[in-house]
């Protein structure tokens, strides 16, 4: 199933899909593995860094998926995961899959609100977490309904949690992996949505030989000798846990981990300095932020290999600076989270075009395809769509099998993006069908923003949109029309965009917030975002 040709079409004709019936995340990324004595993860901290193999990988998952089952997790539960980039991460994952449990990932800035909302939607059996992440649990834990145990990795103050290193320490290092199918279900990772609440996107095992291709070609035939990957997306999200963690450990290559408070462009180009990294998937965002940095190659001494971006298009000036600063081009890549990685460019192969997404990965099939999932002749207008069936995909929503059902269309899965493409089938994006935010790579939805403001005091009715940014492609705006006799002034705004960084996550506030008498609505009494965007391009 490895990539292998000179050109794009010879390379797409020798790949087939190799699927076996039977297939573990636990073993293709770990165990497999063992033996070798190879760095799986480089972790560097305030005191320095350290290197973790695959042996100690499997040996401390394997005493964690004992001490799980011993406290009743079993396979098909539900297991949170509310920490950053960290050996305890990848631990928590793999014990997850040795049980045949679910992996839940979860970010670190969520406020309390989207991480009640996560558990109780998934049923969170347990929730792993540090001890910032173990306080906000413990906050909210009279409105879980499942009422998940809660291990932390840090110590902390006495309470009703059970303790990462006991756990470890008196659990066996010998652990029967589950025997699962491939189609078995194995990550939940919540994507936002443009109406209602955040939708549970279901893995199977399967999704990461799904993603292989689409790694491999962006980052020009990976692996080669000497490779070693980092992202500062956090693992929590499609991007870093899909994109780079899982993969990079399937093929026995280096991920290095960092802890990163707030994103420091000089610190990004040291890292990747200081461990010899040669890979890197950025998002457009960081790559826009760490062009800011003067000298950079005379400063740091880098040497990249391949640097990979997608959730927004970078722009020329930014691919030509690329080139000066890594002396590569940067490969451009398209997916989303129920089907990632199904479109890209591999420079080395083939011609890059200005303002294109690049061509269908090996092993998808992509098209325009029109409102009733019929595809369109080159040049058209419509909706970008992936053919099913295919092992990338999602298996289902989470709870909401109507959802899943107006996913797809005719055979096709509907990304919900508007794109074209040419004659040599690559592909344009033009926009979204809906009202999802992409800023600086995440996807964001506005209703869970709009359902937090209208509990402030404040809101009497409200509507959310993403408008223009030259930094994170979009940020998040709020229109809002105050109840009767509020003062409006900064102090307010300040205090506003405060209850949604608290309650929800420090990426979904307003960064612009505009007070208005009234918002558009349609005869029906729905709010027209649609309005509101085109005032604001």
């Amino acid at each position: 199933m490895t990539l292998s040709g000179t050109n794009y079409e010879e390379i797409c004709a020798d790949f087939s899909w190799q699927i076996p019936r039977r297939f573990n995340v636990a073993e293709a990324t770990c165990d497999r593995h063992v033996g070798s004595n190879k760095t799986a993860l480089i972790v560097e901290g305030s005191a320095g860094s350290v290197e973790l193999t695959f042996e100690h990988l499997q040996e401390q998952s394997s005493r964690l998926a004992n001490a799980l089952s011993a406290h009743g997790i079993a396979r098909g539960d539900r297991i949170g995961i509310l920490l950053p980039q960290c050996a305890e991460t990848i631990i928590a994952h793999l014990a997850a899959y040795r049980l045949g449990a679910i992996a839940l990932p979860l970010f670190t800035l969520f406020g309390p609100e989207a991480i009640e909302y996560r558990l109780n939607d998934s049923g969170a059996r347990v929730v792993i977490s540090n001890a910032a992440g173990i306080e906000k649990l413990l906050a909210i834990s009279d409105r879980l309904g499942s009422a998940p145990i809660l291990i932390s990795t840090e110590a902390r103050a006495a309470g009703n949690v059970l303790d990462w290193a006991a756990l470890i320490a008196r659990s066996s290092t010998d652990h029967q992996r589950v025997d699962t199918e491939a189609e078995d279900p194995a990550i939940i990772v919540y994507t936002s949505g443009t109406t209602g609440n955040p939708k549970g996107v279901l893995y199977a095992h399967k999704v990461l030989l799904g993603h292989m291709p689409g790694v491999e070609f962006p980052h020009e035939f990976f692996p080669q000798p000497g490779d070693r990957m980092w992202t500062p997306a956090d693992w929590a999200w499609a991007g870093g846990l899909m994109d780079v963690l899982l993969p990079s450990l399937f093929h026995g290559i280096p991920v290095v981990a960092k802890r990163l408070q707030k994103f420091d462009p000089e610190e990004a180009f040291s890292l990747l300095a200081r461990h010899g990294i040669r890979n890197a998937f950025m998002p457009p965002t960081a790559l826009k932020m760490m062009r800011q940095v003067s000298r950079p190659q005379q400063r740091f001494g880098y040497s990249m290999r391949s640097v990979a971006s997608g959730g927004e298009r970078l722009g020329d000036e930014m691919l030509d600076w690329g080139r000066e600063t890594f002396g590569l081009s940067m490969n451009e890549f398209y997916g989303q989270t129920e089907a990632n990685l199904t479109i890209g460019n591999c420079a080395s192969v083939m011609d890059l075009k200005r303002g294109s997404m690049g061509r269908a990965m090996p092993g998808h099939v992509v098209e325009i395809v029109d409102d009733e999932g019929i595809p369109l002749p080159p040049g058209s207008t419509g909706t970008i769509a992936v053919k099913a069936p295919d092992p990338v995909f999602f298996l289902r929503y989470w709870n909401k099998p109507e959802a899943t059902e107006q996913k797809f269309r005719n055979g096709w899965l509907l990304t919900g993006d508007t794109g074209n493409r040419d004659e040599q089938g690559y592909f344009w994006f033009h926009g979204r069908n809906d009202d999802v935010i992409i800023s600086g790579g995440y996807r964001i939805g506005p209703t869970e923003i709009e359902q937090c403001l209208m509990a402030h005091p404040v809101v009497a009715m409200v509507a959310v949109v993403g408008v223009p940014d030259p930094l994170r492609g979009e940020v998040v705006k709020a229109f809002i029309v105050p109840r009767e006799g509020a003062t409006i002034n900064d102090t307010v705004r300040a205090d506003v965009q405060a209850f949604v960084k608290t309650r929800l996550s420090a990426h979904e506030y307003p960064r612009q917030i505009e007070f208005r008498d009234s918002l558009p609505m349609t005869i029906t009494g729905k709010i027209r975002r649609k309005d509101l965007r085109e005032e604001t391009t």
